[in-house]
């Protein structure tokens, strides 16, 4: 693939309001996306209402919840003093069905450029600690997490994103540490066609496609591919970043990964609304 020359936004970033952003500020990551070459970024941090209980007994966590009116008033400062850089308000909300008219009931409450939908926790488990996925075989795991993402984003419907739908992957147990659109397509084909008939954004989030203990997922492009079959048109990359030195990892290559799967432009949002920006 040959480099792609675009303006890149971010739109899935962690600050000092999320629960496991500690190791930046809004300031910091606005700062390193400027001088990575980024054209903007959105901070999307964490708010899960619902914390399972075997994530609580390793972390001593509440609910991850964080001061909406304090990231918003941070992110106009950090406006103020870095023009010409675009940066978003966003969030990142937990997708869990007891959570359901928590997050609801936030979302209207509260004014932001973009919403992720994302599964961290299901099951009363947390897959970054393991408990997920015990008892289970790999297509088990990963086939029921796609099946949840499916169930509670088309319940949810108000957001602008579908969150790292491969995040099963990143910390599971098996030697398959990749999902393929050949092993499940018919819950990728109902996840696909909701996005691209409600003109919401598959997001690519790189931080999954990075070694961990061993194992590096890959990106499928056969899911691309589906999805453009599908008329979806909407593709947004992501760092998931936690820190400063990974805004806008990979984003050459996945941009120019994005488009050989034909696809033509790469999505932000700003005010909830769609901003597709051509890749050239």
């Amino acid at each position: 693939m040959n480099p792609v020359r675009i303006k890149l936004y971010d739109n899935h970033n962690h600050s000092q309001f999320s629960f496991d952003g500690r190791a930046t500020t809004a300031e910091a990551s606005a700062r390193a996306g400027q001088a990575h070459g980024l054209a903007g970024m959105c901070f999307t941090d964490h708010c899960d209402f619902f914390v399972p209980s075997m994530k609580a007994s390793f972390e001593n966590l509440i609910p991850e919840q964080f001061d909406v009116a304090a990231q918003q008033a941070e992110i106009d400062r950090v406006r103020d003093i870095l023009p010409g850089f675009e940066i978003f308000k966003g969030i990142e909300i937990g997708l869990e069905k007891l959570s359901r008219e928590q997050n609801k009931k936030l979302l209207s409450e509260h004014e932001f450029d973009q919403v992720i939908a994302s599964v961290h926790y299901l099951d009363d488990t947390d897959p970054f600690w393991g408990g997920y996925y015990e008892g289970k075989d790999w297509k088990t795991a990963y086939g029921h997490y796609l099946e949840t993402i499916y169930e509670e984003m088309t319940w949810l419907e108000d957001f602008d994103i579908m969150g790292h739908f491969d995040y099963v992957a990143r910390y599971a147990p098996y030697p398959e540490c990749s999902i393929f659109y050949r092993d499940f397509p018919d819950i990728f084909d109902a996840m696909l066609k909701y996005l691209a008939e409600n003109g919401k954004a598959l997001e690519i989030n790189t931080k999954t496609y990075q070694d961990y203990k061993g194992r590096t997922p890959v990106l499928d492009k056969n899911i691309l591919l589906r999805f453009r079959e599908l008329g979806g048109e909407a593709v947004s990359l992501g760092s998931d970043s936690h820190n400063p030195e990974r805004t806008g990892d990979k984003f050459q290559h996945y941009a120019a990964f994005v488009e050989s799967c034909g696809f033509q432009h790469l999505a932000h949002f700003s005010g909830r609304r769609l901003i597709l920006t051509p890749i050239d």
